[in-house]
């Protein structure tokens, strides 16, 4: 069964002014978009072509000859991550079970998006800064390229995509600028809250 790009669950202009429909159209459109039509070449007329996108991640994650697989697939599985972890009007504090969550795991809210700025902001080069579930306890965690808590065995919650593409149009050099957007107007609780069950 192919990979196919899923539809965005918003608008591409659905959050501006905090990320712009150019920057989707880029990121979207064309970034995300590759990693799909790439993937779907290298396996083509393999065993993988017939596994689901977490499967293929599992299956290739650490093996040296599928490393263009594994980091395409990883690519299409964080952006799709990504989009919904953001929401038109998101952000601010949360709601829920993920707002008791981060008191006992994080000792409060302030704490927890310092966390999450500080390993986006510390990440060197490309990546991604994540809210995690590990052993029932929240964590920040940060992975390099197209790393993914999955190939890992730990449960996302919620991820901000910092490689420059995902934030240079609107933000040029100010990584911390776009994290803080991202935390004050973006975050999409209810679906952290989704996956936290």
């Amino acid at each position: 069964m192919a990979i196919t790009l899923p539809d965005l669950p918003y608008q591409k202009d659905g959050l501006a002014p905090h990320i712009s429909s150019q920057t989707l159209d880029f990121h979207y459109g064309k970034h995300h978009n590759a990693y799909v039509t790439n993937l779907n070449k290298l396996i083509a007329e393999t065993d993988l072509a017939a596994e689901a996108l977490e499967d293929i991640i599992r299956k290739t994650a650490g093996v040296a000859d599928k490393v263009g697989v594994f980091n395409n697939a990883a690519q299409v599985w964080n952006h799709t991550f990504y989009w919904h972890s953001m929401k038109p009007h998101g952000g601010g504090l949360p709601t829920g079970e993920i707002a008791k969550k981060i008191d006992a795991d994080f000792g409060g809210y302030a704490n927890f998006t310092e966390q999450l700025k500080n390993a986006g902001l510390t990440q060197f080069g490309s990546g991604w800064a994540w809210l995690v579930l590990k052993n029932n306890k929240l964590e920040i965690m940060k992975t390099s390229n197209a790393d993914t808590p999955i190939a890992h065995g730990v449960k996302p919650l919620l991820t901000v995509d910092v490689w420059e593409h995902a934030y240079y149009l609107d933000y040029q050099n100010g990584r911390g600028n776009y994290l803080e957007a991202f935390i004050t107007h973006l975050i999409n609780w209810d679906f952290v809250n989704s996956h936290l069950v």
